[in-house]
């Protein structure tokens, strides 16, 4: 069976099979007869022994891995474990004649409720423990088999309908062979967690997860957008071959990744790294990289259940300075809604997630969490050189509030004697339309700013980035978008202030061409694209780059402009 998909990571891939469905269950009212409590009973006390033998398992496999992830599963099975809830499970079923799953339900739901109420926001962070645990007796009580994400281990190609940042923030890389999905666009996260960590994806493949089983031999081709399941011998010897000649290339691209970026004509360029943690393996690429143009904090947010406090948060920040030491680490606050959505934090329901109560607007409604993050990065700032980026602005007025929130944050830490850098470079990021066309306003008002091509592109052209259905108008090579990153690039270059190229076309060696020309000269990028770029970067000149730009701007669809940057990008590899 052959599947059509779009090739968001290149790459090939065979191996297994592994189909991701998260559990999901919705217990509803349901009572039991005299006859039935016996075995309730011993079902839900055999469903706690399982969840318990689970919990364990994952504290042993994640204490040497990372001892904090350890502790929450320690703190899961001290609930699950806890006499008085186990207690007032067995009164509902046996005395109530509540069945077991919907005795299960009311009385962990309660304590999440009790908990929500707290005025401490540590205790209301409880909320999620609760949750998850439940969930996992749930899940052992409806009979299903545990199957998440963190516990893959053996090399695999992952099947999902889609994989939110929460499914991949404990995921094991090396044990990915490549993903499919069937939705999700470029810009998706699952795209971006592919091209980050090198992972061969095609994602939109409608109908894929009614195929697809457990431990079938597939190939996955992100190079020409195929997903084969079951290939046969003569296939599979094919796409064996045709790996082997693209990693060969690939490896060939992969020797620009420490040539220093400075184009033909002696011109410097920086290339920065996209981050969301500071692992050892995002750290690494600091050895080739000229700083941190985008550091995703929420993933962060995403990693457990609970909220990361402000000592959490800060001692992240801090280890990210101290590697990069004078160089910018440029940290983005929480950016969290549209695609990104985690446990610790309950979030609206919206139609229209992308363009609702995301980013910055949902910080200003939590501005506890907002004020915590902010006072972590006053903090870590002294330490090296952090600059702090607001994420979905949209006016001045946006702007103008988040400054007095870190205005206050500011105060706070000088009256407690605290130590920050009081000269820190504030940024924004340049995403919604209405504050590109305001360029030569905002450009006052800032230290610096960072166009994110991903959103930006699906304001600018009314598309859903994640919706494969229009994936064609999501056109990031359209006039437009070239017209509008443009004018800011004129403005900022007048007034002497940096603009960079922080979303998916700063890696993008063939956009990178024409915002050159553009007079933009730092990009932020995947460690993954850092070669391809470095490679464009040391063959072009800063006059065949104008060049370019010129001819581009008298170019009126999104094809024309795609073929000039692929027939330039030909012509400097080959010479």
């Amino acid at each position: 069976m052959v599947f059509q998909g779009l090739p968001v990571s290149r790459g090939i891939a065979m191996g297994r099979s592994f189909v991701y469905a998260p559990f999901k269950i919705k217990i509803g009212e349901s009572y039991i007869g005299n006859a039935e409590k016996a075995e309730h009973n011993a079902r839900f006390n055999e469903a706690v022994k399982k969840a318990a033998a689970e919990l364990r398992e994952l504290q042993e496999k994640m204490a040497e891995e990372d001892p904090d992830k350890a502790g929450i599963f320690e703190a899961h099975e001290d609930i699950l474990t806890d006499v008085a809830i186990i207690e007032e499970i067995l009164k509902l079923i046996n005395e109530e004649s509540y069945a077991g799953g919907y005795a299960i339900e009311q009385v962990y739901e309660k304590y999440v409720h009790i908990f929500a109420e707290m005025d401490d926001d540590i205790m209301r962070e409880r909320c999620a423990d609760f949750r998850d645990v439940k969930d996992r007796i749930l899940r052992i009580w409806a009979g299903v088999e545990q199957k998440n994400l963190s516990e893959l281990d053996f090399p695999a190609i992952i099947f999902a309908r889609d994989l939110l940042p929460s499914d991949t923030a404990t995921l094991n890389r090396n044990n990915v062979l490549a993903i499919v999905t069937e939705t999700g666009g470029n810009t998706s996260h699952s795209a971006i967690i592919a091209r980050s960590y090198e992972i061969p994806a095609l994602l939109g493949i409608t109908g894929i997860m009614n195929s697809v089983r457990d431990g079938m031999t597939a190939v996955v081709d992100a190079l020409d957008g195929n997903v084969i399941l079951e290939p046969g011998e003569a296939e599979q010897a094919g796409y064996l071959q045709k790996q082997a000649d693209y990693n060969r290339t690939a490896e060939e691209i992969r020797k620009f990744r420490s040539v220093e970026p400075v184009m033909a004509d002696g011109t410097p360029i920086d290339v920065f790294l996209n981050i969301g943690s500071v692992s050892d393996e995002e750290l690494e690429a600091s050895a080739f990289t000229g700083g941190v143009g985008l550091f995703r904090s929420e993933f962060l947010f995403m990693q457990g259940k609970n909220l990361p406090g402000e000592n959490q948060q800060f001692q992240v920040y801090k280890k990210a300075v101290e590697v990069y030491g004078t160089r910018q680490v440029i940290l983005r606050t929480l950016d969290i809604g549209g695609d990104k959505t985690f446990e610790s934090m309950d979030l609206p329901e919206e139609d229209n997630p992308f363009l609702g109560c995301r980013a910055l607007r949902l910080c200003f409604q939590k501005t506890d969490v907002f004020k915590t993050q902010l006072r972590a990065a006053l903090r870590a700032s002294s330490y090296g050189n952090l600059a702090l980026m607001f994420p979905m602005v949209g006016s001045l007025e946006d702007l103008h509030k988040a400054k007095y929130y870190l205005e206050e944050c500011r105060t706070e830490l000088e009256s407690e004697g605290v130590p920050f850098n009081k000269n820190m470079s504030v940024g924004i990021m340049i995403e919604i339309p209405a504050v590109a066309v305001m360029a030569d306003l905002v450009v006052h008002e800032v230290d610096f700013a960072s166009i994110g091509t991903n959103d930006l592109c699906q304001y600018l052209m009314a598309v859903d980035r994640l919706n494969p259905n229009v994936a064609a108008y999501y056109q990031s090579y359209h006039p437009a978008m070239f017209r509008l990153i443009h004018n800011a690039a004129r403005v900022f270059e007048k007034e002497g202030k940096s603009l960079s190229i922080c979303g998916e076309m700063g890696g993008d060696p063939m956009a990178v061409m024409a915002f050159i020309g553009m007079g933009i000269k730092k990009f932020s990028m995947a460690a993954s694209n850092v070669s391809g770029v470095k490679r464009i970067i040391t063959r072009l000149t800063m006059t065949r780059a104008r060049e370019l730009a010129d001819k581009l701007r008298l170019l009126s669809t999104a094809p024309r402009i795609e073929d000039l940057l692929k027939t330039e990008m030909e012509r400097l590899i080959a010479q």
